[in-house]
């Protein structure tokens, strides 16, 4: 079999294309993402357990006629779980831990016709920004292998900027899409809540805020994703509004003349670090260039309400799961086999209230119709995914850390990306600039509830005037 030698120089679509066209096999498309993992992988550690006899057997089978039929793709190790195979969410408490059946989500990757050949690596539990676990050891950032590429979606996005697929799984419930992407030069849209299935086993994510989809090297790989996998499930608890037509069809659409509101602060008023500030201005300039109209303006929100809420929601979120699963084990609860922050923000999760549950959902509920109320003014909000460039592995330690300061070391550093989590609004990282140290810096645009096909409309456009599928690693 010969080598596909051009294998990272298309996008998802393009191989599809390829392999519909017979002038590339599944066999070899499959067998040239397994070579370039087994060796950027050992360098880059974004995948933990490998799938290659399973994707070989399904390439060797009749593939489903979908859109991105055999494509290679990778699912993140947290949420979306394969029957018969190992889940580990990050977590030595779910070492032993093997799935029993298909979720939804990962039901529509394999009706979409693509192969998935391995799993990618998350902190765990996905409650950090930096992809660090003590069960299976960082992932490094291909650009700089000293960094981190993000998190929670970590493995997923290094996987990507190494050339190792051209799309992978992720989630976001605080920016895990988002923030990885814009670590790793790379696009990363957060759907509107609701629009990807978390089932069958659970109703939704986070109560809410955690949506899941992709990150990509192209703006079209994640438009075309979206439709293969969007759209309730039977028995989904509620629905995101029904697109106007396929998303991949907003891609070349004139998105007008759109009103951006910039913002070089947090929504806490901390300042972005310069370069991200400059980063923001520059990317004010491109949308004016293009015909938008820019000015400064931002939401005012209770950050201090938010972020309580969002604690509150995520510690019981975190002890139903560590509960559960101590359950399934026969054990007493005792955090031995937690990080330390994890253990105790699940433990904190245990004390609080029903009261402190439902008033936090009326917290964010609340909130989103504050958000509402701006949109109406303004059509997306312009910012940085980040507050600074990408840190060095080990800034954020999460089995190190105390809650109390584990928790403000990730705040500190994400200056909007929660908001469109709790709101349910959805968000993109666009990889528009790079730092001093040749590192990936993600510009943030967030629009109002619904309005994916205007985030991909923009991110064409931007995609076009400047581009950045070429710019790569060289790792």
């Amino acid at each position: 079999m010969a080598a596909f030698t051009e294998y990272a120089d298309h996008d998802a679509l393009s191989l599809a294309s390829l392999i519909a066209g017979g002038d590339v096999t599944p066999e070899e498309v499959l067998e040239a993402a397994i070579a370039r993992a087994d060796v950027v992988n050992p360098h880059i550690n974004a995948i933990v357990h490998r799938l290659d006899g399973a994707a070989r057997g399904r390439v060797a089978a009749d593939l489903p006629t979908g859109l991105f039929a055999g494509v290679p793709f990778l699912l993140k190790d947290l949420g979306a779980c394969q029957q018969g195979v190992p889940m580990g969410n990050g977590s030595r408490l779910w070492a032993d831990f093997v799935a029993p059946l298909d979720f939804t989500y990962t039901e529509r990757v394999k009706a979409a016709g693509l192969v998935v050949f391995g799993r990618t690596n998350t902190p765990e539990m996905g409650i950090s920004w930096t992809t660090e676990p003590v069960a299976n050891g960082p992932t490094r950032n291909p650009w700089n292998l000293n960094y981190t590429p993000g998190g929670s979606s970590g493995g997923a996005a290094a996987a990507v900027a190494a050339g190792i697929v051209p799309m992978a799984h992720a989630t976001d419930g605080g920016g895990s899409i988002r923030i990885p992407a814009a670590h790793c030069g790379l696009f990363g849209l957060k759907p509107t809540r609701a629009r990807t299935p978390a089932g069958p086993l659970v109703g939704e994510g986070w109560s809410g805020m955690s949506s899941g989809h992709v990150v990509s090297r192209s703006v079209r790989d994640s438009a075309a994703m979206l439709d293969a996998t969007h759209g309730p499930a039977p028995g989904d608890p509620y629905v995101a509004p029904t697109p106007a037509g396929p998303f991949l069809d907003e891609i070349g659409k004139d998105p007008g003349t759109l009103r951006v509101a910039l913002h070089r602060t947090g929504l806490d008023g901390r300042p972005l670090g310069a370069e991200n500030a400059a980063a923001a201005e520059a990317a004010g300039r491109l949308f004016e260039s293009l015909g938008h109209r820019v000015e400064e303006a931002m939401p005012e929100v209770d950050t201090v309400a938010l972020d309580k809420a969002a604690r509150v929601i995520i510690a019981g979120n975190l002890w139903n799961a560590v509960a559960a699963r101590y359950t399934h084990l026969d054990r007493t609860p005792d955090g031995s086999d937690l990080e330390k922050a994890t253990w105790q923000w699940a433990e904190m999760g245990r004390r609080y209230t029903a009261s402190d549950y439902a008033a936090a959902i009326a917290m964010i509920h609340g909130t989103g119709r504050q958000l509402a109320k701006f949109f109406e003014r303004y059509d997306v909000m312009l910012s940085t995914v980040m507050s600074r460039p990408p840190a060095k592995l080990g800034y954020v330690r999460q089995d190190e850390r105390d809650l109390d300061d584990f928790i403000e070391v990730l705040l500190g550093e994400m200056p909007v990306t929660p908001l469109f989590n709790m709101t349910g609004c959805p968000a993109m990282s666009v990889p528009l600039a790079w730092s001093a140290d040749a590192l990936p810096i993600g510009i943030h645009v967030g629009a109002p509830f619904g309005r994916e096909d205007l985030l991909i409309r923009l991110a064409a456009q931007l995609e076009q005037a400047k581009p950045w599928f070429d710019k790569r690693p060289t790792l």
